[in-house]
């Protein structure tokens, strides 16, 4: 790969900075997908130890590249997110995959296809973690900006994804019960 076509990746990957998330930050600013992007990778590295048999190095992979599809479509809420909608960010992610230097275009396409079927232990981290993160930065958000379904979804998404793992499980029942004593407190 030569300067030019780094930086031609990197143009297309800076989309991802200004576009908008389904979610508020703390402090009520719209988050976007980068940055959960970046937490979700910060997440993976922090839990090195948990999953010492996993290949985390490939896990953060996954979860830095998980979106960039969401540079041709947007993010659009999986809870609205239809399968021609995935179809869509599908085909277009795989047109700019195959485009890239061949090197970076193999790498990208193994990687994908691992997240997609979902049958090593490092594409199933890097799902739970996917989903927990979202969960995580909703209980963080002010409960105003929460749509009337995330009410209940907060309390069930991403639990599926969780069960293979007895650590992630308790996990995400940690982050139910914090959802659970939000709702109560911001609601009385």
């Amino acid at each position: 790969m030569d300067a030019r076509e780094f930086i031609n990746i990197l143009h297309v990957a800076e989309k991802l900075k200004d576009t908008p998330r389904h979610c508020t930050t703390s402090g009520r600013r719209v988050e976007s997908v980068a940055e959960h992007s970046w937490r979700v990778s910060l997440m993976a590295l922090l839990l090195r130890s948990v999953f010492p048999d996993a290949d985390m190095n490939k896990v953060v992979n996954m979860c830095i590249i998980h979106d960039l599809g969401e540079c041709f479509t947007g993010d659009i809420p999986t809870f609205i997110k239809t399968d021609s909608d995935r179809k869509t960010e599908d085909e277009l992610l795989a047109e700019w995959v195959e485009s890239l230097p061949p090197e970076v275009s193999c790498d990208l396409r193994e990687l994908y296809a691992e997240m997609d079927e979902q049958v090593t232990v490092e594409a199933k981290i890097f799902r739970a973690l996917d989903k927990l993160e979202a969960v995580i930065q909703h209980n963080e958000s002010p409960l105003d900006t929460w749509s009337e379904n995330e009410f209940e979804l907060n309390k069930t998404h991403g639990s599926d994804a969780v069960a293979f793992s007895g650590w992630l499980s308790a996990l995400r029942e940690e982050v139910r019960l914090d959802t659970a004593t939000k709702i109560e407190n911001e609601r009385n």
